[in-house]
């Protein structure tokens, strides 16, 4: 069983025809059809619809999607959408997904060794001067370094504006082949993300060692021509963006 099958058997609790419910949520009585064939998918918005005309909740209708006991299984629309966008990963994506998710569970266990006092503390000079963010010291502007493979080894605080509502860490710059634009001990600001734009900087992972550098066709540009760039391989993955420089 799945999602079209419960469509299906909360429509006729309901007593509605297929008709009738499409005109409910603002599609066809085939569009219906579909769905409880699972032939096709409701996007997110009639998926919304549907959970109101027909006089659910999400639990109902994506139970069977994951082998949770019933109980438990309290998945939600936006939670179920992430899912399908995993699976819908390659493997170097998935691995890259992975990773900063171990990140942040490992942060959030962190937070729950902190005694109360502490917590407050935190929260205190988080809000007092902008946000939180992990800080790693393990990317290199050279010859490359093992992935972060320090534990974290501080917080730091970094301004809380729109501009960086994506920036999920910090790293330090390891070498000079990115001068002038970062130097030596320069700490940026990290966007976790699987693709960026040719021209942009990123963090790349290339046979097991990280770089920052710029994106080329085939290669990983250094800006200091003093320094030789890095051919990319099948292998290679970008784990996020520069997004600034504290």
């Amino acid at each position: 069983m799945g999602i079209g099958y419960r469509i299906k058997e909360a429509r006729e609790i309901q007593g509605l025809t297929q008709i009738e419910l499409g005109r409910l949520v603002g599609v066809t009585g085939s569009a219906i059809t579909n769905y409880e064939n699972e032939t096709s998918h409701p996007k997110e918005p009639v998926m919304y619809k549907l959970i109101e005309a027909l006089k659910v909740d999400a639990n109902y209708l994506f139970q069977d999607c994951v082998n949770l006991p019933k109980e438990v299984n309290d998945i939600t629309l936006a939670e179920y959408d992430r899912i399908k966008k995993y699976r819908a990963l390659d493997n170097p994506g998935r691995e890259h997904v992975d990773t900063i998710l171990q990140w942040e569970s490992d942060r959030v266990k962190q937070l729950g060794q902190v005694t109360p006092a502490a917590i407050v503390e935190l929260h205190k000079a988080a809000s007092a001067n902008g946000r939180l963010i992990e800080y790693f010291r393990s990317v290199s502007a050279g010859t490359g370094q093992v992935i972060f493979d320090d534990v974290y080894s501080e917080r730091i605080t970094m301004p809380d504006i729109p501009e960086y509502r994506r920036v999920a860490y910090a790293v330090k710059v390891d070498g000079r082949s990115m001068e002038p634009l970062y130097n030596d001990g320069d700490i940026l600001l990290i966007e976790p993300t699987c693709e960026i734009a040719i021209g942009e900087i990123g963090i790349f992972n290339v046979n097991g060692l990280a770089y920052v550098k710029q994106l080329g066709q085939d290669r990983l540009i250094s800006l200091n021509k003093g320094y030789d760039d890095i051919p990319l391989t099948e292998d290679s993955v970008c784990m996020g963006r520069v997004v600034d420089k504290l």
